[in-house]
């Protein structure tokens, strides 16, 4: 695969973390704004005036992130930044960066590509309000999410409860939605090229990485037993404390056989039998193996 092939010649140039750089750079973009209403156009991604000397919007352009309510940034920050370094953990780092830079790179070419169509078939006036940002890239970095864990569960509105793979089919809805609706205006031109950007990209890396959505499903599960493990090893910890207390050294659990506890062994689990009379505890070693306590 084209990916593997790439990682081995140039893995070791990855950036690592790079989900808290790209929020970050959002959060600097926010506050930016926030101090200096009129700044955002200074930064934008217009290729008229990238090619008129403001060759600094080749990289400010990335600090161009959601512009609403302070609240409802640090949500979008926050929930960006939890898919994408899922993303990560996965991918690796590499293959994140991979995913991320090639749209960007896309973008930029994207926005070249219009503002080249819209001089030479509308006039000089028409490109010039050529821009584009990485919205539709963040969408679609969503969809790859999907891709990957599409039966981890979020809560809508923080109650309801919803598989991802339904929101992504949303986002899908969505993006199609804002592709018929942008009209052919300049801006609107814009809009559907970022849009096709960015599904380009997410196809690329959705067929170059079969074996990686595997990996993520296994990841999913696994994430899911932690879970659980945590939820039951809390529950017997409560159930030991309220049965017998404190064993030896100050342990919760202590096999009533071969006398090893939690701070003995930190991998051993331990069970009552519901055979023995009695609040006898006992190892995996010999749950199934001791001699039944009777009264």
């Amino acid at each position: 695969m084209w990916l593997n092939k790439l990682e081995e010649k140039f893995g070791r140039y990855a950036i690592s973390n790079l989900p808290m750089i790209i929020v970050a750079m959002y959060a600097v973009g926010y506050i930016l704004r926030l101090m200096m209403p009129g700044v955002a156009s200074l930064l934008t991604l217009n290729p008229y005036l990238i090619l008129h000397g403001q060759v600094w919007r080749l990289v400010t352009f990335l600090l161009m992130g959601p512009d609403s309510s302070l609240i409802f940034i640090i949500f979008v920050l926050l929930f960006y930044y939890s898919i994408a370094s899922s993303l990560e953990q996965v991918w690796g780092s590499f293959r994140f960066n991979m995913y991320y830079f090639i749209g960007v790179l896309g973008t930029i070419l994207g926005a070249f590509l219009t503002y080249a169509v819209m001089y030479y078939a509308y006039g000089g006036l028409s490109a010039v309000s050529v821009s584009m940002d990485t919205f539709y890239l963040n969408m679609t970095l969503f969809l790859a999410y999907a891709m990957m864990f599409p039966d981890m569960q979020v809560y809508f509105y923080m109650i309801f409860p919803i598989r991802v793979k339904w929101l992504a089919v949303l986002d899908g809805i969505y993006l199609g939605y804002i592709f018929l609706s942008s009209g052919f205006t300049p801006a609107g031109i814009s809009v559907k090229v970022s849009i096709v950007v960015a599904l380009l990209n997410f196809l690329l890396f959705f067929f170059s990485m079969k074996r990686i959505r595997s990996r993520g499903a296994a990841f999913a599960r696994r994430s899911a037993g932690r879970r659980r493990k945590k939820e039951f090893t809390a529950k017997t910890n409560t159930a030991a404390a309220a049965r017998g207390g404190r064993k030896k050294n100050g342990a919760l659990h202590e096999c009533a056989v071969c006398h090893r506890t939690e701070l003995d062994d930190p991998t051993l689990e331990f069970r009552y039998c519901s055979k023995c009379d009695g609040d006898y505890e006992y190892c995996q070693d010999h749950l199934f193996t001791h001699k039944h306590v009777k009264k």
